[in-house]
């Protein structure tokens, strides 16, 4: 049994449209912007948060709890660039923008979509933009918030 290594095989694409999020087309996700190569190595972040339900009563003895409502703790880490091309996370994720946040993992970054790949497709709307302090030895980078609008469909199926 061999272990999936994560390097180079996660891929993250901004869409300002998407018709069916459970089934986002080839179309769609090749007319995105592809900002894989920006985020830093460590800056997805796409964290389920799972409040609990308190199902103990007063005849209980031991707390019991069930699991309530789902929730996502969404940010990116970016590298800024030093030409337009390069820094279009910086001006485009700006605060109140709103689009798809698509993440597919377990397959080459090189490899082209293709009908039938799984992937993550999160409704999101972008909080302020944070720049991270500066650091020696460290491209400048900023941090942007993403707050999920609608459930996601995180075992959407490409079209």
């Amino acid at each position: 049994m061999a272990d999936l290594i994560s390097d180079g095989k996660t891929r993250v694409v901004w869409l300002s449209t998407c018709a069916n999020i459970n089934a986002p087309t080839v179309a769609e996700l090749n007319a995105g912007a592809d900002y894989t190569k920006r985020i830093t190595p460590d800056g997805l972040k796409t964290d389920p948060t799972t409040a609990d339900v308190d199902t103990s009563s007063l005849a209980s003895r031991f707390d019991t709890k069930t699991v309530g409502r789902v929730g996502y703790d969404n940010e990116l880490t970016f590298k800024r660039g030093d030409n337009p091309t390069d820094d279009a996370p910086y001006s485009t994720l700006k605060y109140g923008v709103s689009g798809f946040l698509v993440v597919r993992r377990g397959v080459d970054f090189a490899t082209a979509w293709t009908v039938g790949q799984k992937c993550e497709v999160y409704p999101t709307t972008c909080g302020e933009p944070q720049n991270s302090s500066p650091a020696a030895n460290e491209v400048m980078k900023f941090v942007s918030p993403m707050k999920i609008t609608d459930p996601p469909a995180t075992a959407a199926t490409v079209a």
